[in-house]
């Protein structure tokens, strides 16, 4: 079984903030392959749903715990270090411009409390990130990220514009091709292609 986790905060308040990143563009990729039975397991604190992905079975999942405790609804559903390895978490990324994905594996969590979270529950880097870009950018594209606490923190927890909406919508499409690959021909594959 393949997982795809969308990280995010639970609840109206977080709808549509760019620290839930990884909840909408998931959200989307769900629409868009008819994944609409969401069901919560109580259990896990998450939200649920499976289906597939071009030929491959996957669940989709929602932790529905706050961002820094998102690795506890994980083990719930990934019980072993082959399914650690078919774990696929898409998250915001303040490194990256609103508009652009990087697909990496095995790496530190950057600072991310929700990384750092599934990290700590499993014991373990070994699982395949997409990584969503939520800083602004200049007219010829390069970063703006914002610096100092204060900063970052009115930014991941700003609401996305509508026009910043529209690029997370159009980035989705391309995210959902780069897991159909991941989950078909592999993270390499997938990573030398669209990183």
């Amino acid at each position: 079984m393949n997982y795809i986790i969308g990280l995010g905060n639970p609840g109206d308040d977080y709808k549509n903030t760019r620290h839930n990143t990884g909840r909408i563009i998931l959200e989307l990729i769900a629409k868009a392959n008819d994944f609409s039975d969401w069901e919560m397991s109580s259990k896990a604190k998450a939200l649920m749903a499976t289906g597939k992905i071009g030929k491959v079975k996957t669940t989709f999942i929602l932790p529905d715990n706050f961002m820094n405790r998102s690795g506890a609804s994980l083990p719930y559903f990934v019980k072993s270090k082959k399914d650690l390895n078919q774990m696929v978490v898409i998250y915001d990324d303040l490194d990256l411009p609103i508009g652009k994905m990087k697909i990496s594996y095995k790496k530190s969590s950057g600072g991310h409390r929700g990384l750092e979270s599934i990290i700590k529950a499993f014991k373990s880097e070994e699982f395949i990130r997409i990584r969503v870009g939520i800083s602004p950018s200049t007219p010829s594209g390069k970063l703006k990220k914002p610096s100092g606490e204060q900063a970052v923190e009115k930014q991941i927890l700003g609401k996305f514009k509508d026009s910043e909406i529209a690029a997370l919508k159009k980035l989705s499409k391309k995210i959902n091709e780069a897991i159909a690959m991941i989950l078909e021909e592999g993270r390499e594959k997938a990573m030398s292609l669209f990183n």
